[in-house]
């Protein structure tokens, strides 16, 4: 949503407080009546909303012209939201039907849009959610955690997207948009510090380099001590959850003047600190209760845990004004490197070694994943239409090539975290695709949009096991697998414009998602694939401008049904990723948005949306919370199951829903200012809900997560017309304490939101 349009003076500021004052004074009829006129004027400019401008449809429009439920954050309230270091995760349930969850923690988002993503934590998964980065496709997850810092707005497309944007979008996109250079001088600098010793700067500075060239810098760092103290004496680490971040981005762009611009990026990151902390059997037997006495500030593990990642790309968009046509080329490199190792079992000791706890540990589990080599290059070509009248069009070509190697390990945390077991995998991706769409007036209300998309994409893959491994598995390999596939996506859409402040629109699109393939070889025997899955949508919905542009609101209605869907067993009795299809699954619900000033002081926005998912293949079963280790799983299974032959016990899952999939997600946000000497006096609340969701894709009772409450508050001022804002921040300003996700194959396992924190920041901008 669009940050609204504010008085650009100190003087306009405190028009409002100087009419007030001057209404109260005598005065002849004539000046009461100007006064009036000047108070409704000065009322009148400071309640508009500025026009939201999205690149949806990769051009310039206005969102309420837009065939596709789209909700857009921007200005302030991304800045509020990722106030005091927050990473990408702070978008989850702050915009309808989008839940973003990590078992890594800061690396490894996982996206999930109207209920469709995927809970894989192996790190060459494919996830249905599409993250854009300044026009560059995001592809491995590690990528999707680039932290958040000098944006101009974040996009969040709901439904499938891939007629118009490359790389696996059947359930959405979420596209971010960094501020670009201009001829005009202009930057910002940025401190907080805050609990547990946080600290994060962050700041650009953009100008002229000549007539033709102009430059942006951006910078970030962020830094917060652990505070979770490991009660075990022998632990390798004493104080978790730490972590320091440092980013950075370089812009050049290049005007002609006659038609021509390139704009050059260049990106890096640096992360290091404490893996996603594991804490065994935080959970009731029976329930999602936490157990009584359960801490958050401590845990109790003897293994070794730690995170790094390094990353940079760069990326290069020119674009030709060719007269009744333009010509775009986008290239775009990326690159990471990162380790995660961490105690997975959550405790120390297990049943074989006493002593062993918290409660029982089946076996000592630590492990590790990383990517020594990766690299990802794509290529799009695209040329669109300039203004032809009644129908508008584009068209290009698009090319992806990514190669990558995961390592896996596993250690021996009971005799000083010794090696005992290494795999590799390594995967070739190539697609290529070639796209088309167009837009016709029908009429001058009613306009019709379509788009065609064929893609061929093509794995070849290899696993190998290196290191002999736990559960008896040889030094083998390699496993090839290859995958070839290819698809044609396609949308229709329509926009009838009731009058020029409504719109009514109905879209269907087909979305496609490339097969998988995964190999855990050091817990799994051989590899697993997944066939490509399908998803027709269909939606509608209406968008408006309301109260004279103080307000505005969008509701729609959808429904979607998967073919093949990709899902993934994870867990289980051997911490396995076992790639399946589900025959078919279904989505429906509705979505709402609304933004509105309900005083000339008081700006609100609300967000809502129900999403009711399910799971249709009655034949479908997976292993549960460690069934492989007898008839009876260590936790309370609600769906039907069956013990193997081979003392493996599984759980039939048709009728669930997804996972991490909430029906309810709901969000809020209030800011109320008022002038006060040279400046303005403000209080800005943001709250998210999202109700229950299942962690997996059978349902347990201690694996079925609690609704979530959490909230923000900032108190703040500023002055110079908001170029100096100083102000007191707060996240989860309730101190809500829950589990997000749970390890299911060993013992009750969990890991837990973020804790309450405050802090202060200053913010100068030039």
């Amino acid at each position: 949503m669009s940050v609204p349009r504010r008085l650009s003076s100190r003087s306009a500021q405190l028009r409002p407080l100087a009419i007030a004052i001057a209404m109260l004074l005598p005065a002849a009829p004539v000046l009461a009546q100007d006064v009036a006129a000047d108070q409704a004027a000065a009322q009148k400019e400071a309640i508009t909303l500025d026009t939201v401008q999205v690149t949806a449809q990769r051009r310039v429009e206005n969102a309420k012209d837009v065939p596709v439920s789209l909700t857009a954050v921007d200005g302030e309230k991304l800045n509020v939201l990722a106030s005091g270091g927050e990473d990408v995760r702070f978008l989850s349930g702050r915009v309808p039907s989008l839940n973003i969850e990590s078992s890594f923690g800061r690396a490894f988002p996982r996206f999930y849009i109207r209920g469709l993503g995927n809970t894989d934590f192996d790190l060459n998964a494919s996830q249905p959610v599409s993250l854009i980065y300044d026009d560059v496709v995001q592809e491995n997850p590690i990528l999707k955690g680039f932290p958040v810092f000098d944006l101009d707005q974040v996009e969040v497309l709901r439904g499938p997207q891939g007629t118009l944007f490359g790389r696996n979008t059947p359930a959405g996109v979420v596209k971010f948009e960094s501020r670009k250079p201009s001829q005009e001088t202009d930057g910002y600098a940025q401190v907080s510090v805050g609990s547990n010793e946080a600290i994060n700067v962050e700041g650009a500075f953009g100008g002229p380099l000549s007539q033709h060239w102009s430059a942006r810098a951006s910078m970030l760092y962020q830094k917060r001590d652990g505070w979770v103290d490991n009660t075990f004496a022998a632990g390798p680490e004493r104080d978790l959850e730490g972590f320091e971040e440092m980013a950075a981005r370089l812009q050049l762009l290049y005007e002609s003047g006659d038609g021509f611009e390139a704009l050059f990026n260049v990106h890096a990151r640096d992360l290091g600190g404490t893996a996603r902390l594991f804490r065994a059997n935080i959970f009731q037997k029976g329930s999602n209760d936490f157990v009584p006495g359960f801490d958050r500030d401590k845990v109790t593990i003897d293994g070794t845990n730690f995170q790094k990642l390094e990353s940079q790309g760069a990326s290069a968009r020119l674009s030709w004004d060719l007269g009744r046509t333009t010509l775009y080329s986008i290239t775009g490199y990326e690159s990471v490197d990162t380790l995660s190792r961490g105690d997975i079992d959550g405790g120390f000791g297990d049943r074989f070694n006493p002593p062993s706890g918290p409660g029982t540990i089946a076996f000592s589990a630590e492990s590790a994943d990383g990517l020594p080599d990766h690299s990802q290059f794509s290529q799009e070509f695209r040329i669109e239409s300039n203004e032809w009248g009644r129908f508008d069009w584009q068209a290009g070509l698009f090319y992806f090539d990514e190669d990558i190697t995961v390592d896996s390990f596993n250690y021996d945390s009971l005799h000083g975290g010794v090696q005992n077991g290494h795999a590799v995998q390594e995967q070739r991706n190539k697609a290529w695709a070639v796209f088309g769409s167009g837009e016709f007036d029908v009429t001058d209300k009613f306009k019709l949009r379509g788009g065609l998309r064929y893609t061929q994409d093509k794995k070849d893959f290899s696993a190998s096991v290196l290191q002999s491994a736990p559960f008896g598995t040889p030094v083998s390999g390699p496993f090839p697998v290859t995958t070839d596939a290819n698809d044609v996506s396609w949308d229709l859409s329509g926009t009838y414009a009731i009058n020029s402040d409504v719109n009514f629109y109905a879209r269907v699109a087909k979305g496609f998602r490339a097969p998988s393939i995964q190999a855990r070889l050091l817990f799994s025997p051989t590899p697993s694939i997944a066939d490509s899955e399908e998803v027709i949508s269909y939606e509608a919905g209406i968008k408006a401008d309301l109260w004279n542009k103080r307000a505005r609101m969008g509701f729609s209605v959808f429904r979607y049904d998967v073919k093949d869907q990709q899902l993934v067993a994870v867990g289980g009795g051997n911490n396995s990723a076992i790639l399946l299809n589900a025959d078919k699954s279904l989505g429906q619900g509705f979505e709402f948005d609304l933004e509105a000033y309900l005083t000339p002081d008081l700006l609100v926005t609300f967000g809502s949306s129900y999403n009711d998912t399910e799971i249709n293949d009655a034949s479908l079963a997976v292993g549960v919370c460690g069934g492989t280790f007898g008839a009876t799983p260590h936790c309370t299974v609600t769906d039907p199951t069956q013990l193997l032959p081979n003392g493996t016990t599984v759980a039939f899952i048709d009728g669930n829903p997804l996972p991490q999939a909430p029906k309810w997600i709901h969000n809020l946000t209030a800011r109320w200012g008022i002038p006060v000497g040279e400046g303005e006096f403000f209080v800005y609340t943001d709250w998210a809900y999202r109700s229950e969701i299942n962690f997996f894709l059978y349902e347990a009772r201690e694996f079925t997560g609690k609704s979530l409450v959490e909230g923000g508050l900032r108190l703040g001022y500023n002055w110079d017309a908001g170029n100096y804002e100083v102000a007191l921040f707060g996240r989860n300003i309730t101190d809500t304490e829950r589990a997000v996700g749970g390890i299911d194959f060993n013992n009750l396992t969990g890991f837990i939101n973020e804790p309450r924190n405050w802090g202060l920041e200053f913010t100068a901008k030039f």
